[in-house]
């Protein structure tokens, strides 16, 4: 029901997580972080402001059109709610882990707040779910650790048609530089890709074009991509760039033969800030992502991998958790009877004032159960 006037309103793309949503996303993201733990992955915990120039320093600095800023009293200095939860990370492993041993495992859960919705995401308010890896020496096994790790994580939420997407953002790039193309023709094909329009990359103008062309051909199931790939004369850096994206979904491929993948070696949205093979997760019916994650710096200029899951899209995703059972207690019940049953494995609502029906208020409050005779009794009969 609406209230009576505005004060329940809330600012555009804030909401209010009812149940069970909401014990629906602690519930996924408690199995999340227990699933990175056992890889070894420790929980840290970024505040969520932080002074604005260490907040958007770095990898950071592709989210300040996206970040909140106020005024701290304290130190009179600015500070910024953050808008992604692995800039943070990074600056830790840079400072105050600078010195614990690498390779560096943490996993984190957080909210986050944006300026403005994304077109598939209209939320400005977001928990976030990752994990991150650090220092890793082969830089391929890294990749796959963190998408062998966040499909398994995903997997054990029940989430029927998982599928991964292996990208190398920085590819266009490293083409366009290696063939000279000039700025105007770049803005054109930075266009093209980003609509994965082909007639119009072939009419962008410039030598790298026919290149391109047939990379963006090369996007779909992982093994036909992968030798499409391999049939393009590529520049040296470039060509390091696709034998990293053929490394990864190999070794991905030996740890999970039925996970499905794809790669689209030119997609580059959403990974600004990162510096070789990336990766998004989707599932089967579901609009948009459910995370993403590939290679980037630190501000040390430590190579690092992660990945973040997104828990708004992940509710769409998840099939139905069981609820608790739940059994009312009437007030004049037995001390300690309560107790005993939620010992039990029951949600035992204590009565809190004398009912003349134990049974219709068990109804009431949506138990299955009442506790009658010294035990829980399914409601409509007493035992």
């Amino acid at each position: 029901m609406d209230p009576p006037d505005g004060k329940a309103l809330l600012p555009s793309g804030l909401a209010d997580l009812l149940p069970p949503d909401a014990g629906r996303e602690e519930t996924a993201t408690r199995r999340m972080l227990d699933c990175f733990a056992e890889y070894g992955y420790e929980r840290i915990k970024p505040p969520l402001l932080e002074f604005e120039d260490g907040l958007l320093d770095g990898a950071g600095a592709v989210h300040a059109g996206q970040t909140f800023r106020l005024m701290d009293p304290a130190s009179r200095r600015m500070l910024g709610v953050r808008a992604d939860i692995t800039p943070q990370i990074a600056r830790i492993a840079s400072s105050r882990l600078a010195a614990a041993p690498r390779p560096l495992r943490l996993c984190y859960a957080g909210e986050v707040l944006r300026v403005r919705g994304a077109p598939l995401r209209a939320g400005r308010q977001f928990r976030q779910v990752g994990a991150e890896l650090v220092g890793a020496g082969n830089a391929a096994m890294g990749d796959a650790e963190a998408i062998l790790m966040a499909a398994d994580a995903i997997a054990r939420l029940g989430v029927a048609g998982l599928s991964v997407d292996v990208n190398t953002p920085t590819l266009a790039r490293a083409v366009c530089d290696s063939f000279g193309a000039a700025e105007a023709d770049r803005a054109r094909i930075a266009l093209a890709l980003r609509r994965k329009d082909g007639a119009a990359l072939r009419t962008a103008g410039g030598p790298a074009v026919p290149v391109l062309d047939r990379l963006l051909a090369a996007a779909g199931a992982a093994a036909p991509g992968l030798a499409r790939l391999a049939g393009v004369d590529l520049p040296a850096p470039a060509r390091a760039l696709a034998d990293r994206l053929a490394e990864v979904v190999e070794l991905v491929a030996a740890g999970a033969p039925d996970l499905p993948l794809t790669i689209d070696p030119l997609e580059s949205r959403g990974f600004e800030y990162h510096t070789g093979v990336s990766f998004t997760l989707f599932a089967r019916g579901q609009r948009g992502e459910l995370g993403s994650g590939g290679r980037y710096r630190t501000a040390g200029g430590e190579p690092a991998t992660g990945f973040t899951m997104f828990t708004d899209a992940l509710l769409r995703a998840l099939p139905e958790i069981p609820r608790k059972r739940r059994v009312f207690v009437p007030l004049g019940a037995p001390r300690g009877a309560a107790a005993r049953l939620r010992a039990e494995g029951w949600a035992a609502l204590q009565g809190l004032v004398p009912e003349a029906d134990p049974a219709a208020e068990a109804r009431r409050l949506g138990c299955g159960h009442v506790w009658a005779d010294g035990a829980a009794a399914p409601v409509g009969r007493s035992r």
